[in-house]
């Protein structure tokens, strides 16, 4: 890393680099210049996404604002999106938010937390007319920014809604949904979860499967084990050649790797995530690290949800700024086993750990107090900064 002024780019808002802003705020080393490029000015936390579904929280509630902490850490906010990575020359592409022309910027050390994406193009692929006629949960930005549509539409009719994927996401999803448009909808409603042909919430162990589906029972949401073939402004078309008329398709279905990755020079895994080593370091780029759904550990794969991207904040902001001082890095440990605490519904949640499981009330306030921590530490608690910035971080800009 070459002296004088050292660049360290961020690409992404995700769980991962909520921490490496708020430890720039502790710790800024005088010849270090830290910009993010991310389209946001918020980071929606997934986590909360079915609560605001099911109209207990807020939008404001589930979103941490990043101008505190890019203030806090002096970081400069670029307002966009990656198109492109050319790590051999240590260069990334980047286009504003509406702005039709391309920019780069040249990086020492970069750390790359997009989060998880739905590719227009896959979700046409896998079922056609996906991308004109169904509802899908990411961005959840745009997802959040259209939702209360569908509750106005909701109070003028009786709906149908229709989830397509049973995982995590689909389960909270569904029993949100339905909760909310029951409180605020013509009466009468529908709802269905496709599952798409695996069982609802497959990768769980079986006694987490049948809490679910007697939530499924008790709440009247029907469900389908037949893949989505299609999607058209009739409705669901499925794997058998029937039609589930619906009036919003809503799309939880797995995640894609960022096309930008591609011809990135990056070393990737089978599915186009950037293979990572047990420091969140590129196995083929030393200066280039990467977090949480957009990264896939080399030595120990595990699934891509948000407590993952969470635990990998602390040792990887350790790890850049280790990089940067040319000190040892420290080993990321996945954890084996993770607390899971599945929403079903305002007032109702399922917790699994390992093969142990079980279900209520109270496992709901547990996961609602959780969240709201969480989101609460990084909206109220920016911490302030003990180490001086240099003159060339001082006028970096920061969100309007």
């Amino acid at each position: 890393m070459h002296s004088g002024i050292r660049r360290l780019l961020l690409l992404g808002a995700g769980h991962a680099h909520l921490h490496v802003l708020a430890r720039l705020a502790e710790y800024h080393p005088a010849d270090l210049q830290v910009t993010l490029i991310t389209p946001f000015d918020t980071q929606t936390y997934s986590g909360m996404v079915p609560g605001l579904v099911a109209g207990h929280y807020s939008k404001a509630e589930v979103q941490i604002p990043l101008a505190p902490l890019l203030q806090a850490g002096h970081v400069r906010w670029l307002a966009g999106r990656c198109t492109g990575i050319d790590a051999a020359a240590s260069r990334v592409t980047w286009q504003a938010e509406g702005d039709a022309v391309a920019q780069t910027f040249n990086y020492d050390l970069l750390s790359i937390d997009t989060g998880a994406v739905l590719r227009p193009e896959r979700m046409d692929a896998e079922m056609p007319g996906a991308r004109r006629h169904a509802l899908a949960l990411r961005p959840i930005e745009t997802f959040a920014a259209l939702w209360p549509d569908v509750v106005a539409l909701s109070r003028e009719r009786a709906l149908s809604l229709a989830v397509i994927g049973a995982g995590a996401a689909g389960i909270e999803t569904v029993f949100a949904a339905a909760a909310c448009l029951r409180r605020e909808g013509v009466p009468g409603a529908t709802f269905t979860l496709i599952t798409g042909g695996p069982e609802v919430g497959s990768g769980y162990g079986i006694g987490v499967r049948e809490r679910v589906l007697r939530r499924l029972r008790r709440e009247g949401i029907q469900v389908l084990r037949e893949p989505c073939v299609g999607i058209d402004a009739q409705g669901v078309r499925l794997g058998n050649g029937a039609l589930l008329c619906c009036d919003v398709p809503l799309l939880a279905i797995g995640t894609h790797a960022p096309a930008w990755l591609e011809g990135s020079g990056l070393g990737l895994c089978g599915q186009g995530h950037v293979l990572v080593n047990r420091y969140q370091q590129s196995v083929s780029h030393p200066n280039v690290f990467a977090a949480g759904d957009v990264a896939t550990r080399d030595d120990a794969p595990h699934a891509r949800s948000g407590v993952y991207a969470v635990r990998a904040g602390p040792p990887l902001a350790h790890n850049l700024f280790a990089t940067l001082e040319q000190q040892p890095l420290k080993a990321h440990r996945v954890p084996q086993r993770t607390l899971n605490l599945l929403s079903c519904g305002p007032g109702h949640a399922i917790a699994s750990w390992g093969p142990l499981h079980a279900e209520g009330a109270w496992v709901w306030r547990w996961k609602d107090r959780i969240d709201q921590r969480f989101v609460g530490s990084y909206q109220r608690n920016v911490p302030a900064r003990t180490h001086p910035a240099s003159p060339q971080t001082k006028d970096v800009g920061t969100p309007p």
